[in-house]
């Protein structure tokens, strides 16, 4: 299967301009990069996504998809703290009240294309077909051996409190930096993902991270689409040798599921986390 990963802006946009961009990557299943690129407003991302689909398409999205909880946070979102806090990883929450639920209307506009929900409470990976599911690229950067992160998430996004903003716009893009030397030694995994394949994509090779705010998250947004796009791809081949399947168990209907690259140290270990 193609697998298509989209960091999406949270927000939907409004009358004085389109959301923040959205970074897109698609890959085909050896992992070799097909398109890269950016888009604005759910319309075009809905149809840069529909384009590059092929009929068997996996579509992961950093972004909740399913949200039915009236208040506090979904359980996937709970489980992301419990199983992943140690490496200091935490999920935001989302509920009916939160003002931003792009991935719960992209994954509506979607439907009428063929594309359906994916939440693989199962345990089964796709196929066949045009399925979408929920990543959280912080999951995959500490869940996965490959990219080295043992002890705890990189800081290339939030700000430390104690790092003032001037030093932390330096740090960060350095961080950023080796994050992106250990997603190019990817092209030779298990389960590759080559960078190198499509010109857009290479740029992130190929150019050091800037240090202004603007430059920087365009970059960064690309960077969560690869990260995205390569969970999908390790689904896809592991299942859940490589995988576990976050909210399962969740009362609501449909259940919000999180599907997240995990250590044996980070799989379920008390009783209490599926409640």
């Amino acid at each position: 299967m193609r697998v298509i990963g989209a960091d999406l802006a949270w927000g939907e946009g409004s009358i004085r301009g389109l959301a923040n961009e959205t970074g897109l990557v698609a890959v085909d299943p050896t992992g070799r990069v097909v398109d890269a690129g950016w888009e604005s407003g759910l319309i075009a991302i809905a149809t840069w996504i529909d384009q590059h689909a092929t009929q068997d398409t996996f579509l992961t999205v950093d972004a909740p998809l399913v949200v039915s909880n009236v208040a506090k946070q979904r359980l996937c979102e709970k489980q992301v703290g419990q199983r992943y806090g140690r490496w200091k990883v935490s999920a935001n929450s989302t509920n009916l009240e939160s003002p931003r639920l792009t991935g719960v209307a992209l994954l509506r506009l979607l439907a009428p294309m063929g594309w359906c929900y994916h939440d693989g409470c199962d345990g089964t990976p796709p196929t066949s077909g045009r399925h979408v599911g929920e990543v959280y690229p912080y999951t995959t950067l500490v869940g996965a051996w490959e990219l080295g992160y043992d002890v705890e998430r990189p800081a290339y996004k939030r700000r430390p409190k104690s790092i003032p903003l001037s030093d932390f716009r330096v740090s960060r893009a350095a961080t950023c930096d080796d994050l992106v030397r250990r997603l190019s030694t990817l092209r030779d995994a298990d389960t590759p993902i080559d960078l190198l394949a499509h010109p857009v994509s290479r740029t992130l090779i190929d150019e050091r991270s800037p240090i202004n705010d603007r430059a920087y998250k365009h970059r960064e947004d690309l960077i969560d689409a690869v990260i995205c796009a390569w969970t999908g791809l390790l689904w896809l081949k592991h299942g859940l040798d490589r995988c576990q399947v976050l909210g399962v168990g969740d009362r609501d209907m449909p259940v919000a599921t999180i599907i997240a690259p995990a250590r044996p140290t980070q799989r379920k270990t008390d009783p209490t986390d599926d409640q």
